[in-house]
């Protein structure tokens, strides 16, 4: 008699990925793994009195989301903020600001996140005394959607002590005004850290930030509280279908909280968790990295990477170029580890077995860091290493074959491309010009070419929800006639939020698909998303998600 299931889902359209099996009707589970994928009534051969029966209404069922790049705890605090996409021009940004402030009288220093860099006009920054003019007498900080870039009222700035400049690292900037003050503007973390700080979240974006521990150690009050933010990012994950995380910022403090949730029964994703090497640090530091992999390598929570920035973005000209920025013709960008630099961790990383993650935006910066991953195979021999790019907005065509030469992913975000997602063209095509635009976000010109192509959001750089980032993927469009179409098909769209995420995790024989013997992971849909359009993808909502045979989200 076949084992009586613990939950079934029937009356669906289920998309497998599984080659072998790639459709079904019904999914049966039992002690979180896939125990029957059939026609309805071999499923059901699996009901008991026990079992769980959900109805999918003839909606598609695919495998959980799984999402490549994104960074949870610092996400999961800004879901709190003020919220400006879309906003545009002066007055509107005013009321938006002026009543976000009024309903939050209490907070020490005012965060809005997404304000385009076109915020105001195509032609006009924002400086702080645009922001005066809105909010005179609380501190007022919003930040650009990619996270690189904030810009602050001079209340912000005093408080914060920078409102006469300092000194900064490499590929930071307090951009300074005609009078010798700030201007407003704040590129990179080393310039806008202090804002973070001053509002009480540095705890959260250390991750990111330093790659380093609160200190000093968080008092249980506070341990409490970080873990209530983590939760929240969780549920807002689980909300949107997703059932693994590959975090994209990360220290031990991220995974304690995380084991600690895990422990009180509440870990609703799966969390994969890297140390953040900074380039102030010495290689002698990659110890903790190996320590945080050997203590962390569950199915559940696990580390075993390491996190880089090569360099920042393109919309403040501190991405790293091959050739000079189309709008600023003498300037390449400034990298935050020299090439050698980067060579000689990528060698001492490879060589501890551990996967590297580089967020590499320029051509400059993924070749420098294909450099680095080539001397690794070089002096430690080659290996299954699945080392990863991230972002790859803009590469050479010399580079493009090397992706699959050196077994090296191609992640890359779907709502990332101007023009994508209600996202505004400029600045960021002015910047790139014409001549690189067929080499700009080119999925289709890296997975025509072999290259292992993994999907994510970047979240809450971009809205986290998969099906939008999906969408995006199938709605492409050129910026000129004779660029070539990077737009992936439905198939392989969602292939890149499920297959290549299971890939790039060294996970593929156990999840990513739905097969006999994988976890149940999965997520019940509100319709059928092949017979959708794909201009109406975006109304297809998750009802059910399904991580580990457990319902985490159910509409």
């Amino acid at each position: 008699m076949p084992p009586s299931a613990d939950l079934i889902v029937e009356n669906a359209s289920i998309l497998t990925m599984d080659p072998d099996n790639p459709r079904a009707e019904a999914i049966a589970i039992k002690g979180g793994e896939i125990i029957a994928i059939a026609d309805r009534a071999t499923v059901l051969e699996h009901k008991g009195p026990g079992t769980r029966v959900i109805d999918a209404g003839r909606g598609s069922v695919v495998p959980g989301f799984i999402e490549a790049h994104m960074h949870l705890f610092g996400g999961a605090a800004e879901l709190d903020h003020l919220q400006l996409m879309g906003v545009h021009g002066f007055e509107a940004l005013s009321d938006a600001v002026r009543h976000y402030a009024a309903m939050r009288p209490d907070l020490p220093i005012l965060q809005a996140q997404g304000a385009d860099y076109t915020i105001l006009s195509a032609t006009e920054r924002v400086s702080r005394r645009h922001l005066d003019r809105i909010l005179p007498d609380r501190p007022f900080v919003m930040a650009a959607p990619d996270h690189h870039t904030m810009w602050a009222n001079t209340k912000a700035l005093e408080l914060a002590g920078l409102l006469r400049g300092k000194q900064l690292g490499p590929g930071n900037e307090i951009v300074m005004g005609d009078d010798g003050l700030a201007s407003g503007e704040l590129r990179e973390g080393e310039a806008f850290g202090p804002l973070i700080a001053l509002a009480g979240e540095d705890r959260v974006w250390l991750g990111q930030a330093t790659g380093g521990e609160p200190d000093p150690k968080p008092t249980p009050a506070e341990q409490a509280s970080d873990r209530a933010i983590m939760r929240r990012g969780l549920e807002w994950c689980a909300r949107h279908g997703i059932t693994s995380i590959q975090n994209m910022d990360g220290n031990l403090h991220q995974l304690e909280l995380l084991s600690e949730i895990q422990a009180e029964g509440g870990l609703l994703c799966r969390v994969q968790v890297p140390f953040h090497y900074k380039n102030f640090m010495t290689l002698d530091m990659l110890d903790k990295a190996s320590m945080m992999a050997e203590r962390y390598k569950g199915e559940w929570l696990s580390s075993g990477m390491v996190k880089v920035f090569y360099d920042g973005v393109l919309d403040s000209w501190t991405a790293v170029m091959v050739e000079p920025y189309a709008d600023r013709p003498d300037w390449l960008g400034e990298p935050l580890f020299t090439p050698q630099q980067f060579i000689d961790l990528a060698v001492a990383v490879d060589r501890r077995g551990l996967q590297i993650a580089v967020h590499s935006i320029g051509d400059g910066a993924v070749r420098a860091v294909l450099d680095g991953y080539e001397a690794a195979q070089k002096q430690n021999g080659k290996r299954d290493s699945r080392h990863r790019v991230e972002h790859i907005e803009v590469i050479t065509a010399a580079d493009v074959p090397r992706f699959a030469k050196l077994g090296v992913i191609a992640s890359m975000q779907p709502p990332h491309p101007p023009g994508s997602m209600g996202l505004p063209l400029e600045p960021t095509v002015s910047r790139i010009g014409p001549a690189r635009w067929p080499l700009s976000y080119a999925w289709r010109t890296l997975k025509n070419a072999g290259a292992r192509v993994v999907f994510a959001s970047d979240w809450p750089v971009s809205p986290i929800d998969p099906i939008l980032g999906i969408q995006a993927a199938v709605l492409r469009k050129p910026w000129a006639d004779d660029d070539p179409d990077q737009s992936f098909s439905l198939h392989e769209s969602l292939g890149g939020y499920t297959v290549e995420g299971a890939y790039a995790e060294f996970m593929e024989h156990r999840k990513g698909r739905l097969k006999l013997g994988f976890m149940a992971d999965l997520v019940v849909l509100s319709a059928d998303i092949e017979a959708t359009a794909p201009e109406a993808l975006h109304m297809v909502r998750p009802v059910t998600t399904i991580c580990g045979g457990k319902i985490t989200y159910q509409a």
